[in-house]
């Protein structure tokens, strides 16, 4: 009686095809020739036995890197520093509420306290007479008004009997009071000054400033807006006439992206240094980044090409990089 076939026909055929030496040919079940690949590798590992033809080809390759890091250089400098984008005149006068034509001359600042002396008053810091903007909600015409009121009432009273009057003295006495009210209007300007304001007051009196740059209630006497769309001529519906701002403009998005740009700046100033490692820091910076890359996508939408676009962007020192791309904050 013959032995049973325990294994049916397709598992034997592939475990003598496994144990068996066979050709390619021979065996059914491979697809493809060990020797095939073998040779092929060899062939690859003898094109690298001539020197010079390695080291041709290491040359090449280091000449591409090196050329495809210096195109990555040159378009990271065309698109911008995605955080600070470029330096402006606008931007540079957050620090010191300085007029943006301003030139600072190392004559006219003066950091260090010097004694007062009745003839000359001390130097103030960062020229706070030139400011545009004043801290405690002042304005430039309301402090100078404020001031002359005061000189006046504390001006020494003439004696109205020039016969008992003493010429001498009232000049002493006149003199002295142009002393006083010079240190007076030292005092004032040293107290009222951003300079010496907190960063919170300088962020408030920047906030104050970009409204009265880019709020559309300045803006829209002398910034035309985008011209309308072949659809929005020839459409059917009736055009809606714009409801009558109740206020300064607050809430259109250039003066939203000119407040998230002050307020990036000041947490970029403090990201650096020392405070490299402030976790929450970096997470308000980034959060304040997208945002303010949402808000310029839309108006890149909607109003690319126009004069509120281009003035937003020339003032605020905005570069694609801005609102292209990943940000990402090291």
């Amino acid at each position: 009686m013959a032995k049973p076939n325990l294994h049916p026909w397709p598992v034997r055929a592939l475990y003598e095809n496994i144990c068996s030496p066979r050709t390619a040919w021979q065996n059914p079940y491979r697809s493809f020739s060990a020797s095939c690949c073998r040779s092929k590798s060899i062939a690859k590992h003898k094109g690298f036995e001539d020197s010079y033809a390695y080291h041709h080809s290491r040359q090449r390759q280091a000449a591409n890197k090196a050329r495809q890091a210096e195109l990555k250089e040159q378009r990271a400098a065309a698109s911008g520093d995605p955080i600070r984008g470029v330096t402006t005149s606008f931007i540079e006068a957050f620090d010191a509420q300085l007029p943006d034509q301003y030139t600072a001359d190392i004559e006219d600042v003066s950091l260090t306290t010097s004694a007062p002396t009745p003839e000359e008053p001390p130097p103030s810091p960062a020229n706070a007479l030139d400011e545009n903007h004043l801290n405690y909600y002042l304005t430039k015409p309301e402090l100078e008004d404020s001031l002359n009121y005061s000189r006046v009432l504390s001006e020494p009273l003439v004696t109205e009997n020039r016969d008992q009057a003493d010429p001498a003295r009232e000049a002493q006495q006149a003199k002295a009071h142009e002393t006083h009210h010079a240190n007076a209007l030292e005092a004032v300007s040293r107290i009222v000054s951003l300079a010496n304001a907190t960063s919170r007051e300088r962020t408030r009196a920047n906030v104050q400033r970009i409204i009265d740059t880019f709020g559309r209630h300045n803006t829209d006497t002398h910034l035309r807006p985008k011209a309308p769309s072949l659809q929005s001529t020839y459409s059917t519906i009736a055009e809606q006439k714009p409801t009558p701002r109740a206020g300064p403009d607050t809430g259109s998005s250039e003066v939203q992206i000119g407040i998230l740009t002050a307020k990036i700046r000041v947490l970029a100033d403090r990201y650096e240094g020392a405070n490299r490692n402030d976790k929450a820091n970096k997470r308000n910076l980034r959060l304040l980044l997208h945002r303010r890359q949402k808000l310029l996508k839309y108006m890149h939408k909607k109003e690319r090409g126009s004069q509120r676009w281009f003035h937003m962007i020339e003032k605020l020192g905005l570069t694609e990089a801005t609102w292209q791309g990943e940000i990402e904050v090291r």
